[in-house]
């Protein structure tokens, strides 16, 4: 007989809506963590210890991966990533990488579901639609918001979201009066500014502090329990029914099936470095994209000598990172008014704007109409180490002495900084994948995850044409010295893709319902299961659908 109805492997943004969807039915759930269990009161402004001494991730030296990346010959290089510089871990934490995301919320939108259909196909990519719609998530997007807790203001525009709630269940963090500079700027050019939604509480509810306003908040984890992680607003809940257990720094070695090919029980190791094994009538695996099939190719049985769920060898394939590019411009004191510049000193950390006006564009060249993607504009992150060590670079060396301590004052004292981040789809497409590696091994002796990351041409030309619209606006607001920087490379604290959904299993690791088509018993509720990434943050859209998903398994367990 099974120890639990369901045993979930992960506690993020993925499997904090399975865990706390199962408990409040009445049944009960296990989850499988790999990362301590941290409360509240042990989240501290600590850039030093976040920075420096990677509180939240693991030792790479004792949990390495592998990274394949193009090298000067057109070949392929592959280095561990204590050598590569590359760090793919997001939070090694109950509740994951959720405790330490910015909490920017956007939708997908309509257009991101079938993204094949609207804009065709891309040479050398695998775009591929989903087989679910905007609207089959839209409620769970709208459940997403009032149990995880979003702020935000609905606002008519261009793309606006079609809501089956007229606003947001909370109202909008306080802004920084910059946010009225941008509103202006952005009508006066045409242009749809939209008010980015936030997973942070304006105030208390349900036993967590609403926001506190230091603007810590990417990164860290939130001392308040304001930020919607999923250890916040839904395991704390799970928990609290009896209905779940946490097991945490357990590390899962291995998902066991039998001769029929159904999964049966995950061997993991606990604390003390014990193999220990606990079984379930369903599993649900939401390590993060890398990881996760990381996990199933491990998980090797009778039935699936390729790993779990691994029939048509696609587990792994079609990784997908957010395509992403930064602008900074400075708004000098000197050339404003005195009261502009009371405004620009206002100690509000939250900017909380975006533009979607190129979700699509045309290309000045003529070419057809291609996806685009959004401008989140935001205020520096407080954290003064960072921000006084990128000071000292110049472009004839290192600064020091009076010119740094100069700088030092101008940068804190004299004006204030505004930039943008962009957010554009990452092309899946046949080499940028994950396997494992034939060599390597973790502390636990376990083959490590191999990250081959190879970039499609259009990222990068989404990303250039995106970066110099937010300089534009940048400009049109007054800022000087303005620095762009369109990145060719993945951006490591976003991963879907790796178990795409469908309704062809030799096309699609998993069914519309993220269950694999090759083991009844086995869901994948991370962002494994998407096939295009959107030009957002994944966080929401794994929440909604880890909720849709949760429906369903406690409908099957009925």
């Amino acid at each position: 007989m099974p120890e639990f109805d369901v045993c979930v492997i992960g506690s993020g943004a993925g499997g904090g809506p399975v865990a706390a969807t199962v408990a409040a039915a009445g049944r009960s759930v296990v989850v499988i963590e790999k990362g301590r269990w941290l409360r509240r009161e042990d989240f501290f402004k600590d850039e030093l210890g976040r920075d420096r001494h990677d509180s939240y991730t693991p030792d790479l030296h004792l949990e390495p991966q592998v990274v394949e990346d193009r090298n000067g010959s057109g070949g392929w290089s592959a280095r561990p990533t204590p050598e590569a510089g590359w760090d793919f871990w997001n939070g090694s934490l109950v509740g994951g990488a959720s405790n330490l995301m910015s909490g920017f919320f956007h939708r997908l939108k309509p257009q991101d579901f079938r993204l094949l259909s609207e804009f065709g196909p891309v040479d050398g990519a695998n775009v591929a639609d989903w087989p679910i719609s905007y609207d089959d998530l839209e409620p769970f997007y709208d459940r997403v918001e009032r149990v995880v807790g979003v702020s935000g203001r609905a606002v008519q525009h261009g793309l606006a979201d079609r809501r089956s709630s007229a606003d947001f269940p909370y109202p909008p963090l306080v802004e920084h009066p910059l946010a009225q500079w941008f509103d202006r700027t952005c009508v006066e050019r045409g242009l749809d500014p939209i008010p980015v939604p936030r997973a942070i509480l304006p105030h208390p509810v349900d036993g967590r502090r609403g926001c506190e306003y230091t603007g810590i908040c990417a990164g860290y984890g939130c001392s308040s329990g304001a930020k919607g992680s999923s250890r916040a607003a839904l395991l704390s809940r799970a928990v609290a029914t009896g209905n779940c257990e946490v097991r945490a720094e357990s590390m899962a070695a291995g998902i066991v099936s039998d001769a029929r090919g159904r999964a049966v029980a995950v061997e993991y190791f606990d604390r003390e470095r014990r193999r220990r094994r606990v079984t379930a009538k369903v599993f649900v695996v939401a390590c993060q994209a890398i990881e996760t099939a990381r996990l199933l190719l491990m998980s090797t049985g009778p039935a699936h000598p390729r790993g779990l769920a691994n029939r048509h060898g696609l587990v792994g394939k079609n990784l997908l990172f957010s395509a992403a590019g930064f602008g900074i411009g400075h708004l000098p004191f000197e050339k404003f008014s005195t009261s502009e510049v009371e405004e620009l000193r206002s100690p509000f950390p939250f900017l909380n704007r975006a533009l979607q006006d190129w979700y699509s564009f045309a290309p000045e060249n003529g070419s057809a109409r291609m996806k685009g993607g959004t401008l989140d504009f935001l205020l520096l992150h407080p954290d003064p180490i960072s921000r006084a060590i990128a000071q000292t670079s110049a472009k004839n060396g290192p600064l020091w002495g009076w010119p740094l301590k100069r700088r030092l004052v101008r940068h804190f004292r004299e004006e204030q900084h505004v930039r943008f981040e962009v957010f554009a789809d990452w092309m899946p497409h046949d080499d940028c994948h994950v396997t494992l590696d034939p060599d390597v091994r973790d502390h636990w002796g376990l083959p490590v995850a191999r990250v081959r990351v190879g970039r499609h041409p259009r990222n990068k030309r989404v990303v250039e044409f995106l970066t110099e619209r937010g300089a534009e606006v940048l400009r049109a607001m007054g800022a000087e010295r303005i620095r762009t920087r369109p990145s060719a490379g993945p951006s490591t604290n976003l991963l879907a893709g790796t178990c795409r959904f469908g309704d062809d299993p030799r096309t699609s690791v998993l069914d519309r319902d993220c269950r694999a088509h090759d083991v009844e018993n086995l869901y994948v509720t991370d962002g494994s299961f998407m096939p295009t990434g959107g030009s957002v943050p994944y966080t929401w859209t794994i929440y909604a659908n880890s909720f849709r998903v949760a429906d369903r398994i406690v409908e099957r367990l009925d």
